[in-house]
């Protein structure tokens, strides 16, 4: 069995000022009809024995989260809340306890970010049948992209030996790129449901790089060994648990404490937050995959973005024959490669090019394409300055509904 696991703690804030701290990307309709969290879940429609997802999620989308999954008549089998955010890696261990908590149950865990765009939904189902059976082998599965250009942005995979079909064992060794155990015979018979062409395409982990400097991200990409990592995961529920404990035994022994003192709020669980607040942050890469000899990557090639700036969003939004992508009330002249976004009021523009110009209605962002990973920095400042434009758009939404501010001082709001 398949259980999605979507991590969606993430507050978006490279997209500001359409995303904000209270109202984050995976919220929004970026691509498409649909809403992040909602295309993340719908893209996992046609998978084998697939299970309802479990949320991991902050207090104050619960909400938003819940509803928004209603309205794709997607049931969730759990909405872990946190109260703090500890990165992804204690995350994926509330939701692993979960699926654990029946006696007998061992489901292999999908970890999916609740924001990232994958547009070859085929090649993307392709991908995950490949780990699903290295997983149940008990491998841990991190998917890699293959990369399209030399990205500093982005952390790096070195792909170690080929996996193949005959080659394929319980056990498998990462650092080194070898495999622990090799079939016999050259006749060794292929499990049932496994093509070679698809196993081809798994690699033990050799190993993991940081964010590289221009230089070295060309050698990279120049070489075809490395591929992008994505942080997205496949594992079986005890596997990952068995190998967290070993690396980073205070985080599943908070994690524990947090999930065994939880309680149900409607349909939502509510962690210990004392217990959770003292949990180390870390990622899954830097307490499990990087230390464990079971990691295995599968190359991803399905038109992925992680969306983390409005150049990204950009590269994958419908452009015009002047290579604008444009929404809303928008007039544009002479104007080339540049993303114009219109919310609440006309915006025109003239003699443009390589620009990002997003309107709200309180907010208007204008940058070169090419600085908008500043963003964050900017947003920064206006947290620093105690701005409500850093948290909250005009109207806001609550559990009961949602309000529109029409004016507000110190000692008022309307």
């Amino acid at each position: 069995m398949i259980l999605p696991v979507i991590l969606s703690g993430g507050s978006g804030t490279r997209l500001w000022p359409l995303s904000r701290e209270l109202y984050p990307k995976q919220l929004l309709p970026l691509v498409g009809d649909q809403t992040m969290v909602q295309a993340t879940v719908t893209r996992l429609n046609g998978l084998p024995n697939l299970a309802s997802p479990v949320v991991v999620c902050n207090d104050s989308h619960r909400f938003m989260i819940a509803e928004q999954l209603q309205e794709i008549g997607e049931n969730p089998s759990a909405i872990i809340l946190e109260p703090v955010g500890r990165n992804t890696a204690p995350a994926v261990a509330l939701a692993a306890l979960n699926a654990t908590e029946k006696k007998g149950k061992d489901p292999v865990l999908l970890v999916l970010p609740a924001d990232h765009v994958i547009q070859d939904i085929p090649a993307f189902h392709g991908a995950v049948r490949t780990g699903l059976k290295l997983a149940e082998k008990g491998s841990l599965i991190t998917f890699g992209i293959v990369p399209k250009s030399p990205e500093t942005g982005y952390g790096y995979i070195k792909k170690g030996k080929a996996l193949r079909a005959k080659s394929i064992q319980p056990t498998l060794s990462s650092f080194g790129g070898q495999v622990a155990q090799r079939a016999k015979t050259k006749k060794s018979k292929k499990p049932a449901g496994i093509h070679g062409s698809s196993l081809e395409k798994a690699y033990a982990v050799e190993k993991f790089t940081e964010k590289p400097d221009l230089k070295k991200a060309r050698s990279f990409l120049k070489s075809g060994d490395y591929l992008w990592n994505s942080g997205m995961f496949m594992f079986k529920a005890s596997a990952y648990l068995k190998e967290l404990g070993k690396f980073s035994s205070e985080i599943l022994k908070s994690c524990r404490k947090a999930y065994h003192g939880a309680y149900r709020d409607l349909d939502f669980i509510r962690l210990d937050e004392s217990a959770f607040r003292v949990c180390p942050s870390d990622s899954v890469d830097y307490s499990v995959m990087e230390k464990t000899k079971s990691a295995v990557v599968v190359p991803l090639d399905a038109g992925w973005s992680d969306i983390g700036s409005w150049s990204s969003l950009w590269a994958v939004c419908n452009r015009d024959v002047d290579g604008n992508a444009v929404s809303g009330d928008v007039i544009s002249i002479n104007t080339r490669n540049s993303m114009i976004h219109a919310e609440s009021r006309l915006v025109a523009s003239i003699g443009l090019e390589d620009l990002v110009i997003v309107e709200t209605a309180d907010a208007i962002l204008v940058a070169r394409k090419d600085q908008t990973q500043k963003t964050k920095k900017l947003v920064q400042h206006l947290k620093s300055g105690n701005r409500d434009e850093a948290l909250f758009h005009r109207r806001v939404n609550r559990p009961w509904g949602a309000y529109e501010c029409i004016d507000c001082s110190d000692r008022f709001q309307v």
